[in-house]
């Protein structure tokens, strides 16, 4: 029996699925990559249409679809704060209506499915770190909630699919990532630090920069989804995967600024409402499932993101959105 399957990437011309489309294809899978191009660009993908087992489809996951697959990641969703805010109706249908349609697809093609959820439905923690036990802190009716309450009724979705439809799912919790093809107007911290440093723009803080973050470059990440998906069937997790490093914005800052040899200097914000104060996995589940853990330090995945940045042309990415 042949070990080459048919896997559905959602989301798959964004940050993260463009480098997974990628690495399945290396691998030799049969590859169909989703997306409706909303936050993501075809600049990410553009390398792999000429391949043979390659097929990009544009389409909006939350309108059904039918096709025949073995596995599906489902990626399809905008991630970071200031696109997930721009059209919030839209961002809570992407992952509630496009969980429903993947899980039907699952079921009807009795595929593996997998949920990249987030670390965001542990909301503002009371619990340092994060483990997968904890229900987390969450204001339903806050700016942030399409996204947070989104994935959170994403996941039961996916826990209802697989106790009464027993549909093979597996849940990640993904935490802060970084890398080369993300957006450089996301609104992230680390794409916002880079290109405000390269431009000689003062680097955007909020709030007195204390607040944590732990960052996972994207190799790592895309290894551990792909660990996860082969993990034996019963374990669906969920199971965070993340960098457990813990840097503050101000050390976030001074290292950018290093790396990049720009005299900016930080600029001081208000904090946004909801906007958590911590931010750190607890990885000892994903050590032990998975045999996976981070093996990029911050400052040698800064330095290839970097460099990706100054090879970049700006005028080629679409402007922020007005939540920025």
């Amino acid at each position: 029996m042949s070990s080459l399957k048919r896997i559905l990437v959602t989301g798959g011309a964004g940050f993260l699925g463009s480098h997974l489309c990628e690495r399945l294809i290396d691998e030799g899978h049969d590859v169909i990559c989703l997306d409706n191009f909303f936050t993501s660009q075809k600049t990410n993908i553009v390398h792999l249409l000429p391949k043979p087992n390659f097929e990009l489809i544009r389409h909006d996951i939350t309108l059904p679809i039918f096709l025949e697959v073995d596995e599906i990641y489902n990626l399809a969703c905008p991630a970071a704060p200031g696109h997930y805010q721009y059209n919030p109706i839209k961002t809570m249908k992407t992952s509630v209506m496009g969980s429903i349609n993947v899980l039907g697809m699952a079921r009807r093609c009795r595929a593996k499915v997998l949920q990249a959820s987030t670390s965001e439905v542990y909301g503002d923690p009371q619990v340092h770190p994060q483990v997968e036990s904890y229900r987390g802190a969450v204001n339903p009716i806050g700016p942030r909630a399409c996204y947070e309450e989104g994935k959170r009724a994403a996941e039961t979705l996916f826990m209802d699919y697989h106790r009464r439809n027993r549909v093979n799912i597996r849940i990640c919790r993904i935490f802060n990532t970084y890398g080369p093809r993300m957006h450089p107007y996301d609104g992230r911290v680390i794409s916002n630090f880079i290109r405000q440093a390269l431009m000689g723009e003062n680097l955007t803080i909020f709030g007195e920069g204390t607040q944590t973050r732990s960052f996972c470059y994207r190799d790592d990440l895309v290894e551990g989804l792909i660990r996860m998906m082969n993990a034996p069937d019963e374990f669906v997790g969920p199971v965070n995967l993340g960098n457990s490093g813990e840097f503050s914005m101000l050390e976030l800052a001074e290292l950018v600024l290093e790396l990049t040899g720009s005299r900016s200097k930080p600029a001081f914000l208000p904090l946004p409402a909801d906007d958590p104060l911590k931010r750190q996995p607890d990885i000892a589940l994903a050590r032990k499932k998975l045999g996976w853990e981070p093996t990029i330090p911050l400052r040698e995945g800064l330095l290839r993101t970097i460099e990706w940045f100054r090879s970049i042309d700006l005028g080629h990415y679409r402007p922020p959105t007005p939540n920025y």
